[in-house]
């Protein structure tokens, strides 16, 4: 996205220059990036990439050593106590205190947020509703399956309301049924106009949750855009051609190479799926195409285009499938003080993070 797009749409996140080194490594190398208001930016990235080093600068956790950044009009670094309550973070893994029950774990980070003790039960128990777990609500959270915490993770991070809310691979190790229902719930939160940053390394789940995709690989921004903008770029699309009569591929193959279409060669049979297979970059290839095996004589019972999957992209760009570990940087390691949920300042000298 461009700058001149962020600022007619709104960004509720502005990025610039953002550096952060580990030693010798640069977990962050310059790193620019906007968030539009009400959408969702998906954060892909190999592991070690820097993706949970920009959620830790941007939720004030750690601080970066170059750059600035804007949260919800706040400054990261002048405004961190404002900032902290408008945001909310969910790490990598479910960071509940086990001996408390789900509804004090809530009530607990309502309060440490200010809400009154009215307030904190009745948004505590809402949550508890609306993640399905109200049945549990008394039992203390040992007790809890991986996926229940997860869920009572999220509803830690939204019990502030906030304006902007940061998921660090917020699926991981879920069953598909409970990582539908936490998509769902993220859907339900940015109608209601919320903000959300998602790193994840799930395809599947950035297709389905982000208007929006900046890659990331060794500190910097390769790659950003939509999901089509970012296929596009890998190869365009393919053509798929099914013939009325699947005897006849091997000659509609032969027929297009000898066309001499305009850009359009490297046609290929798929005899297993009955297809022809032709990359095109324009609708005026397409047409060219359909247009010249009509005439030919070809029978053709249907039509259709392909993109390349968010994975074939991902390894085009990064050059590393999705789950394939990348260097280990340093970017990754745990930080004192890391906590999922609202994120809230105790006092001017404390710099932590309370659950």
């Amino acid at each position: 996205m461009t700058t001149r797009q962020s600022d007619k749409l709104g960004a509720a996140v502005e990025v610039r220059g953002l550096v952060k080194h580990y030693g010798e490594t640069k977990a962050l190398d310059g790193v620019d990036l906007d968030v539009r208001q009400g959408t969702v930016l998906g954060v892909l990235g190999p592991n070690g990439a820097g993706k949970t080093t920009l959620v830790r600068v941007l939720s004030t956790l750690i601080q970066p050593d170059a750059g600035s950044a804007r949260v919800a009009g706040y400054d990261v670094l002048k405004q961190p106590r404002q900032l902290r309550r408008v945001i909310g973070l969910t790490g990598q893994y479910a960071s509940v205190d086990e001996k408390l029950s789900g509804r004090e774990n809530l009530y607990m980070i309502g309060r440490l947020l200010d809400l009154s003790r009215k307030e904190a039960r009745s948004r505590a128990d809402g949550l508890l509703e609306r993640f399905s777990l109200t049945e549990a609500a008394k039992r203390p959270a040992s007790g809890y399956s991986g996926g229940m915490r997860r869920r009572l993770d999220l509803a830690a991070s939204m019990i502030g309301n906030p304006s902007v809310l940061y998921l660090d691979e917020p699926t991981t190790g879920l069953d598909p049924r409970t990582r539908n229902e936490v998509w769902a719930e993220v859907k339900r939160m940015v109608a209601d106009g919320a903000t959300v940053l998602l790193t994840t390394q799930y395809m599947e789940e950035a297709e389905q949750l982000a208007d929006e995709l900046t890659v990331i690989d060794r500190g910097r921004v390769i790659a950003n855009g939509r999901v089509d903008e970012l296929k596009a770029k890998v190869g365009g699309r393919t053509l798929q051609i099914r013939p009325s009569d699947t005897a006849t591929l091997p000659a509609m193959s032969a027929a297009l190479a000898g066309a001499g279409l305009d850009g359009v060669a490297g046609a290929t049979v798929d005899h297993a799926e009955g297809v022809l297979n032709v990359p095109i970059l324009s609708d005026e290839q397409l047409t060219a195409v359909v247009g010249l095996l009509g005439t030919r004589g070809f029978g053709i019972a249907g039509i259709g285009t392909h993109l390349p999957s968010l994975d074939e992209v991902f390894l085009s760009i990064t050059g590393q499938k999705p789950d394939q570990d990348g260097p280990s940087d340093g970017a990754e390691q745990s930080v004192p003080g890391e906590r999922s949920g609202s994120v809230t300042e105790k006092s001017d000298a404390e710099q932590g993070v309370a659950a």
